[in-house]
């Protein structure tokens, strides 16, 4: 039984498939190679500048770190560069769609590939849920410079507890910390305007939205998502030189913001202080899991060797640096404790006074949002029907629309669960869901790097990750750190989710994998 549950797919083989050996084995052909690195960095870039630079700064600041935020995504940073090395060397050496499913099929084994691939749902499906929720702020909040107000309960999870700020108008999330902050401006709280989230349709109805153009298809080329890249980019610098202008006008405000630059631990681990900061990384590392898109399209790269690393490392270099610049601006432009809001950017650009920005960063964060949305429920889809190719779920899921040509069940079926998913769940759930789903994946594909060093050290590698098994164990540790940060409810929901996926695998996966169904299981070599 062992060495079934743990049969390796033959890394040849799925190299000569990369390679336009044969056919996808169902009349179908192979991807083409059209992506230069300019293209895989454009895209590595599409995907990370989303929803945890315009949202979960935010949150994170509000939440768990204060204005530390800057040193929680230099802690996620290097995590991110242990893994991303990890992730150049196998896409290197097996450049094919999948990602780190099919690494950890080809290396470490059917059950763990399981794992990952049920692991991915929590990374896609709760990822595009996140990023619904922190699009909707963004459109409320243009809506309403508009002088379209939607009322509060139907753009927030239900039961979550608002009140309007008396300057900004923002709807805010009431925590102790907003009430400390109106305290000491001589503001009750009390006597301002409430409101109760009752379910997020605004979220919902734009993940339905997607879905339907999704199943009746929808072409996208690297030029468009270059396009899209531009604008978000265009966003996120015109932030970073409006606000770095004005706080180097009025410094005090920034200073006051700052100080104390690590807040004071509240008593609770996780809440401010150095367990906040570290909490925070773990919430805010779903900002990075763009780079995990870049490996997906490895079969499309023209030159995989050398264009996947320079892809996944480029993107995630300049990512990295944007990141740090917004989350230490954003801080110094507004109290962090009112930075609980699905629209924080927005929030910070309003507290410059430059209007003429507002409505632009709304605008450009709207589209932005849009595209990663689009992109995370295409890749869902895309692993359910790798999936069920292999045997590991019904083939059901990657029944194939006779009209649109598109992988609609599973299509449909993601989507009315993600809808209901971002419509019921606070985006802090959903943040901390997805992210340490993620760094679960990148836990093992560091291991299957040290692994396969060990296993196969004379195997061909275009590109080699430095200082093993240094790299993979420092990776390793780190995003375990990350993970040791989060909610231990989080950890209850992984584990919960991870329990199913095993009762599923070895009630239905283990007796229909097509892998084991060959007597003669490939080798793996």
């Amino acid at each position: 039984m062992a060495s079934k549950i743990f049969a390796r797919k033959s890394i040849n083989k799925l190299l000569q498939e990369a390679e336009g050996g044969h056919s996808d084995g169902h009349g179908g052909h192979t991807l083409k190679r059209t992506l230069s690195a300019t293209n895989l960095i454009m895209l590595g870039i599409g995907a990370i500048i989303g929803t945890g630079i315009f949202v979960l700064t935010g949150s994170a600041a509000a939440q768990f770190a204060g204005p530390g935020l800057v040193l929680s995504f230099i802690i996620a940073g290097i995590g991110c560069a242990f893994a991303g090395l990890c992730y150049a060397e196998f896409a290197s050496m097996i450049p094919i769609a999948g990602s780190a499913y099919t690494y950890g099929y080809a290396t470490l084994g059917e059950l763990v590939a399981w794992i990952i691939g049920w692991d991915l749902i929590l990374e896609y499906m709760f990822g595009a849920a996140t990023v619904a929720v922190g699009w909707s702020g963004y459109l409320v909040s243009f809506l309403r410079d508009l002088g379209i107000n939607i009322p509060p309960m139907w753009w927030n999870a239900p039961g979550i507890e608002l009140v309007q700020d008396p300057k900004s108008q923002a709807w805010l999330q009431i925590t102790d910390q907003l009430t400390q902050s109106y305290a000491s401006q001589g503001l009750n709280i009390v006597t301002l305007p409430h409101a109760t989230g009752v379910f997020n349709l605004v979220a919902a109805g734009a993940i339905l939205l997607v879905t339907v153009i999704l199943v009746i298809g929808i072409q996208e080329s690297a030029k468009f998502n270059n396009f899209i890249v531009f604008i978000k980019l265009f966003v996120v610098f015109a932030f970073v030189l409006a606000g770095g202008y004005f706080i180097f006008r009025n410094p005090e405000l920034a200073a006051d913001n700052w100080t104390p630059f690590v807040p004071e631990n509240t008593g609770e681990f996780g809440h401010y202080g150095w367990s906040g900061i570290l909490r925070a990384a773990g919430v805010i590392f779903f900002a990075y899991i763009g780079f995990d898109a870049v490996s997906t399209a490895a079969q499309e790269a023209k030159n995989p060797q050398r264009d996947m690393p320079i892809g996944i490392l480029g993107s995630l270099v300049i990512c990295t640096i944007l990141y740090i610049l917004v989350s230490g601006i954003l801080t110094g432009l507004v109290d962090y404790r009112k930075l609980n809001v699905a629209e924080p950017i927005a929030l910070g650009i309003e507290a410059t006074g430059y209007s003429i920005l507002t409505d632009l960063i709304k605008i450009g964060a709207v589209a932005g949002l849009g595209s990663v949305m689009l992109v995370l429920l295409l890749g869902q889809p895309r692993i359910f029907y790798s999936m069920s190719r292999d045997g590991l779920i019904p083939p059901f899921f990657g029944k194939i629309h006779p009209r649109f040509q598109t992988p609609y069940v599973s299509s449909i079926l993601i989507g009315v669960v993600c809808a209901i998913t971002a419509g019921a769940l606070p985006i802090a759930q959903l943040g901390e869901m997805t992210s340490i789903g993620t760094l679960l994946a990148f836990v093992i594909v560091c291991g299957g790097v040290w692994y396969l060093r060990v296993k196969e050290p004379d195997r061909p590698r275009p590109f080699r990750t430095p200082l093993v098994p240094l790299v993979p164990i420092l990776g390793i540790v780190v995003c375990l750190a990350m993970m040791a940060g989060l909610n231990i409810h989080t950890w209850y929901r992984l584990l919960g989710w991870l329990a199913i996926g095993l009762v599923v695998y070895f009630l239905y996966s283990r007796h229909h994998s097509k892998l084991n169904k060959n007597n003669n299981l490939p080798d793996a070599n």
